[in-house]
């Protein structure tokens, strides 16, 4: 199976699935949706991808893509994903506001319904393939209690949050493991000419991705701004608990990566998956613990079985 994707967005994920399309043996990038004030900006960013004020130049132009990969920050994706559901475009998204996962599941299920398509959502990697974990623990370890502990590195989707807040000229947010599962946040934030520190700060504190974690809020000028904003971070995550009536059972999963580059990555392999589904007749919205591993993987589903199970 070969398919036909489109990027929607060029920030940061944005740049990082053109690269991932690029590198999968079996899909082609036909092209990138962008702000129309920013097109034939950043070329290099492209890779030779054509890019398109909106979907309906790109399809004209371009044709149909099998998948739109939904790149904007998370806070626009329900409504952009339930307007390409409904006129039957499928989508993958990396949508990370937690809280509100499963309303934004159920209403892209009705329009993906409407539109004869298959979503996949909140399909980056926490949530996304941290949910997988998760789930494959608890499977193995039904008793007991998982901790994920995030970072030490910079949250995309906090970030945006904050660069999103009036008098913001740029801002990074750092995630701060604690332990137990809890984090602090530690945000960077550059001001515009006559921003108010003070309003800025309360902003951020009473923004929803702040409000359940302990904040410090640090103002820095837009040079010293980079030497905080790598996009590194990571994830620890542990079970304790029983399988059966046997206690003592410890499960640890820990990786350290590179926080857009990861997220891109299995972007695209959803969007493969995306495609598969559709292709099955499938309807609906989907995260990745309601999709076959396998269905994230280029190539023959009896190799791919024979190769890892």
């Amino acid at each position: 199976m070969h398919f036909k994707a489109a990027v929607y967005g060029l920030g940061n994920i944005g740049r990082y699935a053109i690269e991932s399309l690029e590198t999968q043996p079996d899909c082609t990038c036909i092209g990138v949706v962008r702000r129309k004030a920013s097109i034939g900006s950043a070329p290099h960013d492209l890779r030779g991808v054509p890019e398109f004020p909106d979907m309906e130049e790109l399809v004209r132009t371009a044709g149909r893509p099998d998948v739109v990969l939904l790149c904007a920050p998370s806070r626009q994706v329900p409504d952009l994903a339930a307007r390409l559901l409904a006129e039957g475009f499928n989508t993958v998204d990396s949508f990370d506001i937690h809280d509100r996962i499963v309303e934004t599941v159920a209403r892209l299920e009705e329009e993906a319904a409407r539109g004869r398509a298959v979503a996949v959502s909140a399909a980056g990697w926490d949530p996304g393939t941290d949910s997988v974990l998760r789930a494959l623990f608890e499977a193995m370890v039904p008793t007991g209690t998982t901790f994920t502990n995030f970072g030490r590195g910079r949250s995309m989707g906090h970030s945006v949050a904050v660069r999103a807040i009036e008098g913001v000229a740029d801002a990074t947010s750092i995630t701060i493991p604690i332990g137990g599962g809890r984090h602090s946040r530690l945000v960077y934030v550059a001001l515009k000419d006559g921003a108010d520190f003070a309003t800025v700060r309360a902003a951020i504190q009473n923004d929803p991705y702040f409000v359940h974690d302990p904040l410090e809020v640090r103002q820095v000028s837009l040079e010293e701004l980079p030497t905080v904003a790598d996009a590194s971070h990571g994830v620890l995550m542990e079970r304790l608990g029983a399988s059966g009536l046997t206690a003592n059972q410890r499960l640890t999963f820990d990786m350290r990566i590179d926080n857009p580059a990861l997220t891109a990555q299995v972007l695209v392999s959803s969007a493969r998956a995306a495609v598969r589904l559709a292709h099955e007749g499938k309807a609906g919205a989907y995260t990745l613990i309601d999709i076959p591993p396998v269905l994230l993987l280029p190539g023959d589903r009896m190799r791919n079985l024979g190769r890892l199970v």
